[in-house]
């Protein structure tokens, strides 16, 4: 007669051994897990918002039913190791003439147990299903509201921050959300329910030293976990460091393949490698061993438990005063509750980490965004175009202003541009325009309307950009050009490709408009590239564009093939052209050139040439390099003054703009 509810006792940890694989993925820092020990229940009251929220009485009711069934899962589950007694007393002839034996039978009680243990599994599964919507709605709105937060966040706060690293911070606060709801909710907690429901019935049937004798083994048994799982957590992160700097080699070998090959340096590389992957050798070998004696000392206090409680109902046997069901039911209930707990050092670890990155996603939530709404903003509405610069100074940092004290105005449907050595402030004017950032001083306006007084919304859907390096998602032809307006028709996109000198291309093209353009476009070439940004741009159709340095990446040739295209989509609005290549805005109605954040010269090609300064030395510079004639380049640096006379080509030519 067998003396332990069906099934071997095993120490569930060795079901969950930690993976031989390497990973790369991150462990909590001893600085991390002294915030997550301080902000742990400050996180947990952040998402229970999305678990009970106000005006949402169907998730309540579900909530509800889900910690119903939760409950009648335990109760259904504490009361099989009982059926399981009352079997083996009928069968050894122990059992009282109850009503309950008499009907079932020694025959009918294993029914009875099998039937409970079923139940459990039933019961646990309903409330996995009932709540799992839930679940699964509250890590929805938490990932779009992150998502929607950081693209409100600021270029400043963008331009500091690693995209990978916010990718995976959502990912990694995502899935602990997730996990936290998992294993708080419907393993710790039912957990300790059962421990609780167990301790009760050991007392009130088998005394009070019984409950003494569980509480004090899993007392022990969790502090033993917990500080092992500490010196653990120190080791794996070392193992992790150790697992990322190999990995860091690796990938940094093999995208330098074809320099490794030039310099016969593949011995050298795998030296380089092996020696990093004997480090994480040394650190997986502690942290295997570690966990061995994790699992070993799991193992002791268990089994001391289970025998000091064993030992207890047995001389209870002999002594007439429990029955042989008695310990069974003793041994069964011992093995119920401390199967579970094998789990309870890897569920620890991962709910700090879990914290540790909830944490790290509810700071992204906490991070205020730079450029706001004005609580009275109202939408731009754009009549004419008009744009006004008024004694406008900005600085990214305190300490060194960009712009200082600019002021200019471009007239409805002309063309601005803006020239000048790098640094000079050129882009930012163009960033200041669309509103990623707030002027420090000074005013913008665009037909009488202060930038900072309408809403943002407003303003970018009236301005369009065709950066100098145009970034396309990893999608087709069609959805890149049809991003430049939501709901765009075939029809439309098509139209806006033929005005951008990209249809015929793309028709040529084995699946047309269906071509996926890769990572960032790169399966198109950058004059391709331009076309697509400029056909969606066009198909925005805004009444203001920016160029900011549309073409200053292209070869020549190509350039001259896209500024045609340009000049022709800047036909009817308000046009700030950033450049580098002087040629390019050689037709603008008004050039500003920009030195140290002011304006130093100012008016058309010709009569900027006419003035034989900064303009006439910075072109003459570039038609040199260009080798449309012999000659020395001339000295200096593109710094207010004049291009020296006697450098200057005697019978005029470099006046003349490049023919496109």
């Amino acid at each position: 007669m067998t003396l332990a509810e069906p099934g071997p006792p095993r120490n569930a940890c060795r079901d969950i051994q930690e993976p031989t694989m390497r990973r790369t993925t991150r462990t909590a820092t001893s600085s991390d897990i002294a915030t997550a020990t301080a902000s742990g229940w400050q996180t947990m009251r952040r998402v229970a918002p999305y678990l009970w929220p106000d005006g949402q009485a169907w998730i309540k009711r579900r909530v509800v039913l889900a910690l119903a069934f939760l409950v009648v899962a335990k109760l259904v589950s504490v009361t099989t190791p009982w059926l399981y007694k009352l079997a083996v007393d009928s069968l050894a002839g122990e059992a009282p003439d109850t009503g309950l034996m008499l009907g079932l039978g020694a025959a009918g009680l294993v029914v009875a147990y099998g039937l409970a243990r079923l139940g459990a599994v039933l019961f646990a599964e309903l409330r996995d299903a009932i709540f799992v919507r839930v679940g699964q709605r509250a890590i929805r709105r938490l990932a779009i509201e992150t998502f929607t937060h950081i693209h409100r966040l600021s270029l400043r706060y963008h331009i500091t921050r690693k995209t990978g690293g916010l990718s995976r911070v959502i990912e990694r606060g995502v899935k602990g959300v997730d996990f936290l709801l998992r294993f708080m909710l419907f393993s710790i907690g039912p957990l300790i329910l059962e421990l609780g429901m167990v301790a009760v019935i050991f007392a009130l049937v088998f005394g009070w030293q019984y409950s003494a004798v569980v509480i004090v083994t899993i007392a022990l048994y969790v502090w033993f976990t917990f500080a092992v799982t500490e010196w653990r957590v120190k080791l794996r992160r070392e193992m992790n460091d150790q697992d990322t700097d190999a990995n860091q080699k690796a990938i940094d070998s093999l995208l330098n393949f074809e320099t490794v090959k030039y310099f016969n340096a593949e011995a050298r590389e795998a030296d380089r490698y092996d020696g990093a992957m004997r480090q994480y050798e040394t650190a997986a070998v502690k942290t295997g061993l570690s966990l061995s004696l994790l699992n070993v000392g799991q193992a002791f206090l268990i089994t001391a438990g289970l025998v000091i409680v064993m030992v207890m109902s047995a001389r209870g046997v002999q002594a007439g005063t429990l029955t042989v069901g008695d310990f069974v039911m003793v041994n069964a209930y011992m093995i119920q509750i401390t199967l579970p707990l094998g789990f309870l050092g890897t569920v620890y670890r991962e709910i700090r980490q879990a914290l540790v990155d909830m944490g790290e996603m509810f700071g992204l939530l906490t991070q205020p965004a730079e450029v706001v709404d004005a609580p009275d903003a109202k939408p731009l509405v754009v009549h004419a175009g008009n744009i006004v610069f008024d004694n406008v100074r900005f600085a990214y940092e305190p300490n060194r202003e960009i712009l200082k004290g600019l002021s200019f105005t471009l007239a409805p449907g002309q063309k601005l541009a803006l020239v000048g050595h790098s640094g000079s402030g050129k882009s930012t004017i163009g960033r200041l325009l669309f509103r990623f950032y707030d002027v420090t001083q000074g005013a913008i306006r665009i037909d009488g309307q202060d930038l900072r007084e309408v809403t943002q919304a407003s303003l970018h859907a009236q301005i369009g950009v065709v950066p100098q390096d145009t970034v396309l998602f990893n999608d087709t032809i069609r959805y890149n050009i049809a991003y430049g307006r939501d709901g765009a028709t075939e029809a439309e996109v098509v139209a806006a490709a033929r005005a951008a000198r990209i249809h015929d291309f793309v028709a040529s093209l084995p699946e047309g408009y269906d071509t996926t353009v890769g990572e960032r476009g790169l399966k198109l070439s950058g004059g391709e590239k331009q076309r697509v940004g400029i056909a969606r741009t066009l198909l925005k159709n805004p009444p203001i564009l920016i160029l900011d340095e549309a073409t200053s990446a292209l070869d020549t040739q190509t350039e001259r093939s896209i500024q045609d295209s340009l000049r022709e989509m800047g036909e009817g609005r308000s046009v700030i052209a950033i450049a580098h290549r002087l040629s390019t805005i050689a037709d603008a109605d008004l050039i500003l050139v920009l030195a140290e954040g002011r304006v130093v010269e100012s008016g058309q090609h010709e009569t900027l040439l006419q003035q034989n300064g900064v303009y006439a030395a910075m072109w003459l510079r570039q038609v040199m390099e260009d080798g449309d004639f012999a000659g020395p380049p001339p000295a200096g640096e593109d710094l207010p003054g004049r291009a020296p006379a006697a450098e200057l080509p005697p019978d005029g030519t470099w006046r003349r703009a490049p023919k496109h």
